[in-house]
């Protein structure tokens, strides 16, 4: 089932030039069911993992502006996850997962703009499945399911200052700038990862692509692994890795992520500000 938080666009809420400042008022909760968002009661979260209400309002899709699936405290992303991309970075495959943290201030809605910086002169899509926290954990077992714990999936782009990785060794402040990391537009609760796939596009050419069966590490493995490390509460955010075929953005380009099963997260480029 696809969850979603939105706003209507009756009240007047588009896309603006910096979206890191912007303040969605009234966020709604809702279902995704054909064109249609269905409004919910209550919070997403809980009603991915247990129950909601309709309120009985709904409006057509091409007339709702979605907002990021959740407000994370973190995000939690995995690097070279999938072993075509670290060849292509020049990297060994992991022994275990490798992971940094992008901060919440990166955190746009899809269709509004990723804002290029003057300190970078490449920028890189980064397209991901990421995986929303629902519950609490900490500390969890070698073997425990993680699937409790988790409110569903959604399409994210780690947005990547490439040189300024590269210069700086860590990931913190190429990946860490504002608009860096718009995701969205669904919370989808079930996905079949035996079948899905993942596909990132700029301008409509497709630049990436690969079975989500390729994953180095597993789901599962990835939420024990940082569960170890330090707690995940509702609403955080874990990116998966991404495939490779990364490269880089110009201002006037349109980036796509796709998850089959999911949906696709849009969003325009644009210049730096003076």
């Amino acid at each position: 089932m696809k969850f979603c938080r939105f706003q209507p666009l009756e009240f007047g809420l588009h896309a603006v030039a910096k979206p890191s400042h912007t303040v969605h008022p009234l966020p709604r909760s809702g279902i995704v069911a054909g064109d249609t968002v269905r409004e919910i009661e209550g919070d997403l979260l809980a009603a991915a993992g247990v129950e909601w209400h309709e309120t009985g309002r709904s409006w057509p899709l091409n007339e709702v502006k979605f907002l990021p699936p959740s407000e994370p405290t973190k995000i939690v992303c995995v690097g070279r996850n999938y072993s075509e991309h670290a060849a292509e970075m020049g990297n060994e495959v992991p022994k275990e997962p490798l992971i940094f943290l992008k901060p919440p201030s990166a955190v746009i809605a899809p269709e509004e703009p990723i804002l290029l910086t003057p300190l970078s002169q490449r920028v890189d899509y980064e397209g991901e499945l990421a995986v929303v926290i629902g519950r609490t954990c900490s500390r969890l077992g070698p073997a425990e399911d993680v699937r409790p714990y988790l409110a569903g999936y959604t399409c994210l782009n780690d947005v990547t200052a490439r040189d300024l990785q590269k210069r700086d060794v860590q990931y913190t402040r190429a990946k860490g700038f504002d608009t860096f990391c718009p995701f969205g537009p669904v919370l989808e609760t079930e996905l079949d990862f035996a079948k899905a796939t993942i596909e990132t596009f700029v301008n409509g050419k497709r630049k990436q692509f690969a079975p989500l069966t390729k994953m180095i590490f597993s789901v599962d493995v990835i939420i024990r692994w940082i569960a170890q490390v330090m707690t995940l509460v509702p609403g955080d955010v874990v990116a998966t890795g991404t495939p490779a075929g990364i490269g880089p953005l110009v201002a006037g380009d349109v980036v796509e992520v796709a998850v089959s099963g999911i949906g696709t997260l849009r969003n325009p480029v644009v210049a730096p500000e003076p």
